[in-house]
Order: structure tokens, then sequence, then C-alpha cells
């Protein structure tokens, strides 16, 4: 039995990652903003906490309260994010700082408070979403590359720097999910084909199979595996069919 942080937990993601580690015997703690769809978690399991991923102070209390429930921090998963599908031209530099705020500052800063604590206590494992927009350009994906593209390569430098220190890092990133945050392309039958088009596979993911990765990753994967980047795209990064 373990005891995990999951950051950005009321996220469709979050929620089947956190009956996965709860059915494992872990205990869950929940930093989220919308409490409301968490009414399904068992109470005895589970943590919640209510507060802004940004929010230094809420973050280093949530990583607080998910130790008090262990001799440490098994893991760690950042499931923050944004959907912004837009042209430079069309963006301000506001929305643009925004995108950035929401997906990678805070991002750096789980991944700050949780590795000083992982530092007392004998190491553990971090998990951050990023987006196939990290690394394959996409139309009108700007923002969102520049913020996801960003988390790849602090996860990459942050694997190198806590290597010796019985940290891992690693992120997944997937393509198009079956999740509330993507509805502006699946709620429409026209972009949904022309999305599914583009991927190998013919087909999108969903939010539980980009969970049970990261349960993968928190859990049972082998501790050689650290600053990788785990592609959950139909093969849309990687293959022309």
């Amino acid at each position: 039995m373990g005891s995990y942080l999951l950051v950005g937990g009321s996220s469709d993601i979050g929620l089947h990652l956190s009956k996965m580690l709860i059915e494992g015997g872990n205990k869950v703690t929940l930093l989220v903003r919308d409490e409301s769809r968490l009414v399904e978690l068992p109470k005895d399991s589970v943590q919640i906490l209510v507060g802004d991923a940004n929010d230094e102070g809420r973050v280093l209390e949530a990583v607080q309260s998910c130790l008090s429930k262990g001799n440490g921090i098994n893991g760690v998963a950042h499931l923050v994010g944004s959907f912004s599908v837009r042209p430079p031209h069309a963006m301000s530099k506001d929305s643009f700082e925004q995108v950035i705020s929401t997906n990678l500052t805070s991002a750096f800063v789980t991944l700050s408070i949780a590795c000083k604590q992982m530092l007392r206590t004998g190491g553990g494992r971090v998990v951050f979403t990023s987006s196939i927009a990290g690394s394959l350009g996409l139309v009108n994906h700007e923002a969102i590359s520049a913020a996801k593209g960003g988390v790849e390569s602090m996860v990459r430098s942050a694997a190198a720097t806590y290597s010796k220190r019985g940290i891992r890092v690693n992120a997944v990133a997937p393509g198009l999910t079956n999740t509330r945050l993507s509805s502006p392309i699946t709620s429409s039958e026209a972009s949904m084909d022309a999305a599914v088009e583009m991927i190998p596979l013919r087909r999108i993911n969903e939010a539980e199979e980009v969970a049970s990765t990261i349960f993968w990753l928190l859990t049972d994967a082998p501790d050689n595996i650290t600053g990788q980047v785990f592609h959950l795209d139909g093969g849309m990064s990687n293959v022309r069919s």
C-alpha cells in the first residue's frame, strides 16, 4: 500500500486514476478545483483539498497531507491541462500566458514541492501529462505546444537532476482523448471525423487508457524508466498509414 498525490484529480483521467489506485489498496490525496465530481470515490481512502495548482501554499499542504498517510510519498501525478486551439494572430498575450501558467508553471510548482519532500523520504515517482502537441506541429496549437513542449523538456532535465536520488520523472503525451476538456472537438461530428482521419489507428483515446498508463508509471513500471515521454496517440506522432 502506498500514498499518492494527484494534482488536478477531478479531471476525467484523474477520476479513473484515483479509482485504480484505491482498488490497489493505496491512499490517495487529491488537489482539485471541482470537488463535486468526486462523490463516487470512497471517503475513507481519499483526502480532498480544493485549490489552484499554481498556489504554492496549497500544493505544499497537499504534499504534506499525502505524506501524513504513509511513510513517504510513493508517487505524484500532475494532471492539469487546458484546451486552446487558436492561431497566434487571434490570441492575446494574456491568453498565451494563461496557457503557459496553467500547463507549465503549475507543473514546475508540483515538481519543485514534491521533489523537495521526496528527497527527504527516499525518493518516489512523478508523472506529468503532456500532449501530442508537445512534439508534433499541429495547426493553431502554438500556445499549448509551447506549454507542453516545456513540460517534456522539464521532465528530461528533472530526470537527470534526481536520477541518483531515487526520484523517477516521466510524462505521458496523449493524442485526442474522450474527456470533458476535448469536448469542443469530440462534440462535433465534422471535427471528430477530421481528427480521427489523422490517427493511424483511426480512433481517439479513452480517458481510462491514459489513466492506466500513468498508473503503471506510478506503481509497477521498472525502476530504470526515467526521463521518458510515452506517446498515447494511436501512432500519430511516429506512424504514417
